[in-house]
């Protein structure tokens, strides 16, 4: 089975980069990864993370395509093969970050699948009439990939590869890269997580003393 991108309108120019997420309490929130490689982190994970998955048909990540920071208008088509490699190179890419995250040795076995899908050709950008960012038409599964591969290789050993970060809240494994100027940020979102953290010590001040 494949599935293949028509191209679409470049309505979302003026879209904010991030994803639309929804909590296990069904809020939605806008959060921003700070890089396309770890945007794919949001669509599932290795181990307990596995319950999370949304990448099941190729479809899935087509959808994950469209509500990326890629530019609109890529035309694409992928198989049941390239929903297996994304999720093999998220689950790796997931592991990097958490342990780069957590300041743990990088482990071999996770750059290894980075470095190969980063081998393949990536998406090709073009120079669209209107002065924005296109693609090349034809690209697949493994170009996609590849394209994420590099973005994670130019993350890693880029200026903010120490600036890669687990969201402080205690029940919250999102991982982002903090591109802020002064490279203070502790959540995933202050609508979220954050201002959920700031009630929780609000309580814990308020408790009444029980020594």
């Amino acid at each position: 089975m494949t599935e293949r991108a028509a191209e679409s309108p470049k309505s979302a120019l003026g879209r904010p980069p991030g994803l639309t997420l929804v909590s296990s309490q069904g809020t939605s929130y806008r959060f921003d990864p700070g890089a396309l490689c770890l945007e794919l982190l949001t669509t599932g994970g290795p181990g307990a993370f596995a319950r999370w998955e949304v990448l099941h048909e190729p479809a899935d990540l087509m959808t994950w395509v469209g509500h990326s920071r890629l530019p609109d208008g890529l035309d694409l088509s992928v198989d049941r093969t390239d929903v297996e490699r994304a999720r093999a190179l998220r689950d790796a890419l997931f592991l990097l970050a958490a342990d780069r995250a957590h300041g743990r040795p990088l482990r071999p076995a996770h750059l290894d699948v980075v470095n190969a899908a980063a081998a393949a050709p990536p998406l090709v950008p073009r120079l669209e009439p209107d002065g924005t960012r296109g693609w090349a038409p034809g690209a697949d599964g493994s170009r996609l990939l590849s394209t994420v591969a590099r973005d994670a290789i130019e993350l890693f050993t880029g200026p903010y590869a120490d600036r890669i970060r687990e969201c402080g809240a205690h029940t919250c494994y999102l991982l982002f890269v903090d591109t802020s100027r002064p490279g203070r940020r502790r959540w995933c979102a202050m609508e979220h997580c954050g201002n959920r953290e700031k009630v929780r010590a609000h309580r814990a001040r308020r408790a009444p003393d029980q020594h």
